[in-house]
């Protein structure tokens, strides 16, 4: 008998579920597509593009709002049970409310797996096609930005000529032992600029001790030279910080080129944290709406909390936003910044599940 309940509570949980997801989808779609429209309205592309990038760009939206669909699916399906009093029936043939939270969290861990392992991998190709067709009618197609085993590359254009960088290291707002070719529009080389130490703190680099080869061979040396350029730090982290396009495996590897370099890999480690957490995080949001929505049968209005469930939303976002910036950032360990808000939600879902109602 409790496997047939258990079934019948795993079809209506994926019922609400599938319900939440496709809203979420179509709120994604609209809020999207007007900045596409807006992004191609100066443009000769095809009037069915942004819609094209709109879809592709859904899923990986998807992806990170995850926890909170959980959330909310948990409360949609227990408002179900309750508005048609099926949660008497389920307790009136021996499923005491314990017994329904681990059948959604398990369910939940499940479905994380399948989420973490087909879905996102999914998502980031589609990020990648869509990142990469943007790009195409972007003015960010005149940079480059690369790394790889020789080093950190870079490619700007600027109003006077085309620079391509390459630095062996970047050190906060430093790059280290470095080489500036400088080309004109026909691509013949101008001139060469080597040095240890860039600072890119501002788009007016400041080069120290810089050697500077003409195109004639002729060699200058400065002990300070300015060059005006499109990126500073900010700029160049955010053209490494795209990590929704990568893969699993290519964040693996990307971490691994990286840490071969002697690059922070604080942020790709955080990524990958919060990707394979998500399973565990999925089940704490689904048993967390699980014990405000079922504290409706002994208390309180069914509206009071749903708000209240979105609300804990809310804060929970912001928390791991704030983490996430701390670790990042290297203020704290990475492992910290992940776990830490994960470990601070069980504590209090363990204490929810101690004292829930089973009258």
């Amino acid at each position: 008998m409790f496997k047939i309940y258990q079934k019948y509570i795993l079809k209506k949980f994926l019922s609400k579920f599938f319900t939440v997801v496709l809203i979420f989808f179509c709120l994604s779609m609209v809020l999207n597509i007007f900045e596409e429209i807006s992004f191609f309205k100066n443009s000769k592309a095809n009037f069915i593009l942004p819609y094209f990038l709109t879809i592709l760009n859904a899923p990986i939206t998807l992806f990170e709002i995850f926890p909170f669909i959980f959330l909310i699916s948990s409360q949609y399906f227990f408002y179900e049970l309750i508005k048609n009093d099926e949660m008497f029936v389920l307790k009136n043939n021996g499923l005491s409310n314990l017994k329904i939270i681990n059948t959604l969290c398990i369910s939940s861990i499940l479905m994380g797996l399948i989420i973490v392992l087909l879905f996102y991998n999914f998502s980031s190709k589609l990020k990648f096609i869509y990142t990469d067709i943007k790009n195409n009618y972007s003015n960010d197609n005149k940079y480059l930005a690369v790394v790889n085993e020789s080093g950190l590359w870079l490619k700007d254009e600027t109003e006077k000529s085309i620079l391509i960088v390459k630095s062996k290291n970047i050190e906060k707002n430093y790059l280290i032992d470095v080489v500036i070719n400088e080309f004109n529009f026909d691509f013949e080389l101008k001139k060469t600029i080597q040095s240890n130490k860039i600072d890119i703190k501002n788009k007016n680099w400041i080069i120290y001790e810089a050697t500077v080869t003409l195109s004639n061979n002729t060699q200058i040396k400065f002990d300070k030279i300015n060059l005006d350029t499109s990126f500073d730090s900010n700029k160049i982290r955010s053209l490494f910080s795209n990590y929704s396009t990568l893969n699993i495996l290519q964040l693996f590897n990307l971490k691994k080129d990286y840490e071969n370099l002697g690059y922070s890999s604080d942020e790709i480690e955080i990524h990958l944290l919060k990707i394979f957490i998500s399973p565990y995080f999925y089940a704490l949001m689904t048993v967390l709406a699980s014990i405000v929505m079922i504290n409706v049968v002994k208390r309180s209005s069914i509206f009071f909390n749903i708000i209240f469930g979105v609300f804990i939303s809310v804060v929970i976002y912001y928390i791991n936003f704030m983490f996430f910036s701390l670790g990042s950032t290297g203020k704290i360990p990475t492992e910290v910044s992940v776990f830490l808000p994960i470990l601070f939600l069980t504590i209090i879902t363990i204490i929810g599940l101690v004292r829930i109602n089973e009258n």
